[in-house]
């Protein structure tokens, strides 16, 4: 039978540890920011607006920034179809809840490559 050596069990052990304490700490995004670097960026927006009752409008605008000014402003418009409504509940200010019929909005997803 084979046993093992003290030092490898320590090793182990020790790298056990270390694993569950790298997992506690959530992850950050470092890609995040709050501000446009001006000096050179392209800016993105995207929002849904309602037509009618029937459609909805999707609309994608970029800002080109250079050198800490807007170069060109670019906008693209779409036409979808509406989602439709659905009964939520709603809360007023005394705290009151009753059934409402809201019209659903579009989840956006944005992939970066």
């Amino acid at each position: 039978m084979y046993t093992m050596k003290p030092i490898v069990i320590a090793i182990l052990a020790g790298a056990a540890l270390l694993f569950l304490f790298s997992c506690d700490e959530p992850q950050k995004n470092e890609d995040i920011t709050n501000d446009v670097n001006k000096s050179g960026a392209i800016e993105s927006a995207v929002k849904v607006q309602r037509l009618d009752s029937l459609h909805d409008i999707l609309i994608t605008t970029h800002a080109v920034w250079v050198n800490n000014s807007i170069l060109k402003n670019i906008e693209y418009r779409d036409t979808l179809p509406s989602l439709g409504e659905h009964y939520t509940t709603a809360e007023n200010q005394d705290g009151d809840t009753k059934q409402v019929r809201v019209k659903k909005d579009y989840e956006i997803y944005i992939t970066v490559k």
